[in-house]
């Protein structure tokens, strides 16, 4: 009896050490990808995996380390698992709604970023990439709404404003643009984009109304998008404001 009893916490102490030793491997591969060491990481995923085939976790992280290394179609097979066996893992759904928008397969990305939200209402990420996706099927207005979702959940996104710009700017709503340009500066004073684009806008305000001082402000937004890094606007001002 005392052998059957000592071979019974053995197995157990050996299973429990194994337990441990996934979380270990796990939060080993996560520390590596935050260092950017995405194919370390994928290693210790596979230990993880190899440890625990069921952890639907390391799937799902080994899918991110994949999709970090442009990996796409091989990330998505990792989120597929992570999906069997976690069903309500809003997080594979959008990360795997992601890695088929990077292969352009926008109606299934669409799909996936539905099936997020449908779990969890308030994922603001998933609204906002829904957006994104919705526009590069030229459905602006959906777009809209989907920015306009992740806005009143989260007011002060300073990325869901400048995509609705963009989106409004495609539907040539410069003036509804513009001030969603302006927002994204009051967040982000440092935003790039957001400069070249207001004043692009603020160009086009000129172009239909003859505005001179829409021209002179639009020249100011592209000189300070200039200083920010964006080689683009000198091109503009070279064009238009000399």
């Amino acid at each position: 009896m005392k052998k059957i009893l000592l071979l019974i916490i053995l197995l157990f102490a050996i299973y429990s050490y194994s337990q441990t030793t996934a979380e270990e491997y796990n939060n080993r591969g996560i520390a590596k990808g935050k260092l950017k060491d995405y194919k370390g990481a994928i290693q210790d995923f596979n230990k993880v995996i190899e440890l625990k085939p069921d952890y639907a976790d390391a799937y799902y992280n080994r899918g991110m380390a994949k999709d970090d290394l442009k990996d796409y179609k091989v990330a998505i097979q990792d989120y597929n698992k992570a999906i069997e066996l976690k069903p309500d893992y809003a997080d594979a759904y959008y990360n795997r709604g992601m890695a088929k928008d990077d292969l352009k397969d926008y109606r299934r990305a669409i799909q996936d970023y539905n099936k997020a939200i449908e779990l969890r209402p308030d994922y603001v990420g998933a609204y906002c990439n829904r957006g994104i996706v919705k526009g590069e099927l030229k459905d602006y207005k959906g777009a809209i709404q989907d920015f306009n979702k992740a806005i009143e959940l989260k007011p002060d996104g300073a990325d869901a404003y400048l995509n609705r710009g963009f989106a409004k700017d495609e539907l040539k709503d410069y003036r509804g643009a513009i001030q969603d340009y302006n927002k994204v500066i009051e967040l982000r004073p440092d935003d790039a984009k957001a400069y070249l684009r207001r004043g692009l806008d603020k160009y086009m305000l000129f172009f239909l109304n003859s505005s001179l001082d829409k021209l002179d402000s639009a020249c100011l937004d592209w000189s300070k998008a200039g200083e920010l890094g964006a080689e683009k606007a000198y091109e503009l001002i070279k064009k238009f404001c000399n």
